[in-house]
């Protein structure tokens, strides 16, 4: 009985072990020349999902198939949440992050970037909502994030300055994506919407008269293209995008997806 019961155990162990190494390997690619790009595909028109119901569009998979085609590297998209791109680069997951990663200090201890575009955060609420200015009128009010973005750092840390001015603090309700985020201030679960200024208009644009943008567009910050440390991609990349910008090719990628006012020179 011991001995069935310790094979037992070691076939456990190994169906554990080949689990945990199945859930953390480098997701499937047709061939080693492939660069596979992480995105959350919740985030139009920078990236999202098709009207087919699988195929990843918008600016930042454009700009990854033109950085491959430059590189003569072959693409593979794939959608997954955004708190989970980053781990997954660190852990050899992934190529390459192409989410609207805002560049941060706190992010370029896991990961290098390079610049391809700037945005800042702007707000947006029902029609009818609160008329929020700036990040000091969220004092009192709920907001709706997606999680591990600047905006969810932001309105956490406002709720904190409300609090200690003696004011009422922000309710911050974080979301699995931005899909969620804009479903809960449709549905009045939250009063205030934060996402990056191009998205945050196309959300406007698209919610025919449901929501509208308030305030001003604050905290402008350069975008990066997120990838493993080491090695020479980064240096790939960058060559690649400095092309792209000089051949006219990144601009009219902007100018597709209407967000042309974040191109960089």
């Amino acid at each position: 009985m011991r001995s069935k019961y310790l094979l037992l155990l070691a076939a456990t162990a190994a169906v554990a072990l080949v689990a945990t190494a199945a859930a953390t390997a480098r997701v499937s690619a047709p061939d080693a020349d492939t660069l596979v790009v992480a995105t959350d595909a919740t985030y139009a028109p920078n990236e999202f999902i098709d009207s087919d119901g699988k195929t990843v569009v918008g600016m930042d998979p454009d700009l990854a198939k033109a950085i491959g085609a430059v590189l003569h590297r072959k693409v593979k998209v794939v959608n997954a949440t955004f708190d989970s791109i980053i781990p997954g680069l660190a852990s050899g997951k992934y190529d390459l992050g192409m989410s609207s990663f805002t560049d941060t200090k706190e992010r370029e201890k896991v990961v290098d970037f390079v610049t391809y575009f700037s945005a800042g955060t702007a707000f947006y609420t029902k029609k009818g909502g609160p008329k929020i200015a700036s990040l000091a009128s969220l004092c009192g009010h709920s907001v709706g994030v997606e999680r591990g973005t600047t905006q969810a750092s932001d309105s956490a840390a406002q709720d904190k300055k409300c609090k200690a001015a003696g004011k009422d603090g922000v309710k911050v309700n974080v979301y699995p994506d931005q899909n969620a985020a804009n479903l809960a201030i449709s549905s009045g679960r939250a009063e205030v919407g934060m996402a990056d200024s191009p998205v945050a208009a196309y959300i406007v644009k698209k919610s025919n008269g449901q929501f509208t943008l308030t305030g001003k567009t604050y905290g402008t910050a350069p975008y990066g293209i997120a990838i493993p440390k080491g090695g020479n991609l980064a240096k790939q990349v960058q060559s690649a995008m400095k092309k792209l910008i000089a051949n006219g090719q990144y601009k009219k990628i902007l100018l597709r997806w209407g967000v042309q006012d974040g191109a960089i020179s």
